[in-house]
């Protein structure tokens, strides 16, 4: 959570790949030649040799180790085969397989998240993701000590699993997202202080911290809260996975769209290939860096769906999808940039869009809206083929100032979001971050009824960070910080409440389900900053909140949160202070 000064230098492109080398777009098998995803999706074959492989895979990783607010963004894709290579995976890396099942790759190695870039202290491990993987690691154990935006989904581990960093340092880690995958051995959580599993498989799970949250996970520990803090909601009610890319026989690739799924346990390719379908190739536009919107939406206009390569794509108007099942895929963080104060996507109110590995990125002055779903209350439901949001990030400054008033609002019905991080920055590059430099005020408005929530990560904005205004809304897991940077209570006050409320439930609601939430203050400027509550919802039958905590992160001088939820909970303040509520149903909290 405390995640330390911010490295933020540039580091040079990594030498020896370029456009049409053998890496970036290889002959395929049966003399099919595969599409281009240009210079920045690196595809490996075993044909290439482990050696070759393990030293781009390397240079991959000497640029991008500590290069968290760089432009240069890459996808390592390993064709299906078995791969000795060890894949140290740095910002704005993707790994993925391109085979049916994850075990059609093999790596026998590892694929790490460490934090030997800031000195042991994993908190600041943002924006990677590895999927349809199978790891083998070599000493039977894999590490993957990330923070927020740091994915992995349907990847087998054949051994145990650790979340924290390795030796030496403070070896903190700061928060994570695990779907769809299978540990065959023991998960061990070490010092993450947060976690989300949903429809996994482990053979066992050690440890626990703040809060850690298992949904629809086959091996779970058995509920208990606090100490140990494990939130178990025995399954997912309504939810489909990622889509991913995917190579054919023929050696051509496709994106595979997996089928929605209800109350659900475990992963979706336990007994064998997962339900869904697949598109070809030919009905995806292959975007690149610095296409403009007009083109983008030419290619919807067409009926086509978009995968972005990995780069900054900087666009002066938004990106509008209006064909139900459109799909809009990023490799390696794809980011959209709004450089006109304009929005980003707009999805109509229609059903089975897919937006999913988009860093979403503010990079000009009081954008609306970043991400928009629907366009006003709407009596339409998507029951049956709801929209959802994977892997979406948003980032108001860190890279370069900018504002945005909210970054993601939902306007229809039934869509689901599956691992956002929406953050207003609070360290990057230098002139990027400050209470007026890049300030932002919602990171989330859900207007939409029946949304579903999985993995919410709202950090640092200037009012309510969550406002949901929609009925029958559903949350598994929710992780906030408060913004540090508050220059004076005057500065955060609304009438006579000091702060705002992390999660804001409208009075107007009559049913709202949470469970696992965790808030957090840690106000930098010795100000003596307090907020009033954490959580703020009304005191009615439907609205209920389970396992639910707050922690002050302040020294002395530094302020507090007054109230957990409402005005019910201790106060946190002032030397590390943390308060658990087990529930709070209809105005009775239950410690």
């Amino acid at each position: 959570m405390l995640r330390g000064a911010a490295v933020a230098a540039a580091v040079p492109m990594v030498g020896g790949i370029a456009a049409g080398s053998a890496f970036a777009s290889p002959e395929a098998r049966g003399g099919h030649r595969a599409t281009d995803l240009g210079p920045n999706v690196l595809v490996f074959d075993p044909s290439m040799g482990d050696a070759a492989i393990q030293a781009k895979v390397d240079a991959v990783f000497a640029t991008q180790q500590s290069n968290q607010f760089g432009s240069e963004r890459y996808a390592l894709a390993f064709m299906p085969g078995t791969y000795n290579v060890d894949i140290n995976v740095g910002f704005y890396t993707h790994v993925l397989g391109l085979g049916d099942s994850p075990d059609d790759v093999v790596i026998n190695g590892h694929v790490t998240v460490d934090a030997q870039w800031l000195d042991g202290n994993g908190t600041q491990n943002f924006w990677r993701a590895a999927e349809n993987l199978c790891i083998m690691p070599t000493d039977g154990l894999e590490r993957w000590a990330v923070a927020q935006a740091g994915p992995m989904r349907r990847v087998h581990v054949m051994g145990d699993m650790t979340l924290w960093p390795s030796p030496p340092g403070n070896r903190w880690s700061s928060g994570g997202f695990l779907a769809d995958s299978v540990v065959d051995g023991q998960v061990d959580s070490g010092s993450q202080q947060q976690w989300l599993s949903r429809n996994d498989t482990f053979g066992s799970w050690t440890g626990s911290n703040w809060n850690m949250v298992f949904v629809g996970t086959q091996g779970a520990p058995a509920q208990h809260f606090p100490n140990p803090a494990w939130t178990v909601v025995d399954r997912s009610p309504v939810v489909r996975e990622k889509p991913f890319l995917t190579v054919a026989r023929d050696g051509s690739y496709r994106v595979f769209v997996p089928a929605l799924r209800h109350d659900s346990t475990g992963t979706t390719w336990a007994n064998g290939p997962a339900r869904g379908h697949s598109i070809p190739m030919s009905r995806f536009h292959v975007a690149r860096p610095g296409e403009s919107a007009a083109s983008l939406n030419h290619a919807l206009d067409q009926g086509l769906n978009i995968l972005f390569t990995p780069g900054v794509y900087p666009l002066s108007a938004p990106i509008r999808v209006s064909r139900p099942g459109t799909v809009l895929l990023g490799l390696g963080l794809a980011t959209l940039q709004a450089t006109h104060g304009n929005s980003l996507v707009e999805v109509g109110d229609i059903g089975g869009v897919t937006v999913a590995g988009l860093l979403l990125e503010a990079a000009s002055a009081w954008s609306p809206v970043l991400l928009r779903v629907g366009h006003g209350r709407s009596r339409i439901r998507h029951t049956e083929d709801p929209t959802v949001l994977f892997d979406v990030y948003a980032r108001i400054g860190g890279s370069v100032p900018g504002s945005a008033t909210v970054s993601v609002q939902v306007d229809s019905n039934d869509v689901i979001c599956d691992n956002l991080w929406l953050w207003r920055a609070d360290h990057g590059n230098d002139g990027s971050v400050g209470w007026s430099v890049n300030p932002a005020d919602t990171g989330i408005v859900v207007n939409g009824d029946h949304v579903t929530a999985y993995a919410l990560a709202v950090e640092h904005y200037q009012k309510y960070e969550v406002l949901w205004n929609g009925n029958h809304g559903r949350t598994y897991f929710f992780q906030n910080e408060h913004p540090y940077d508050v220059p004076t209570q005057s500065a955060w006050v609304h009438g006579s409440t000091k702060g705002y409320a992390a999660y804001k439930v409208a009075d107007s609601v009559t049913d709202h389900q949470a469970w696992g939430l965790g808030s957090y203050c840690f106000f930098n400027l010795n100000a003596e900053i307090f907020t009033d509550r954490a959580y703020e919802v009304p005191d009615t039958p439907g609205v209920v909140f389970t396992d639910l905590m707050v922690v002050c992160l302040n020294g002395s001088g530094g302020g507090g949160i007054l109230h957990c939820i409402n005005n019910s909970g201790d106060p946190v303040q002032e030397g590390f202070g943390t308060y658990y509520m087990n529930t709070y149903a209809n105005g009775v909290a239950t410690a």
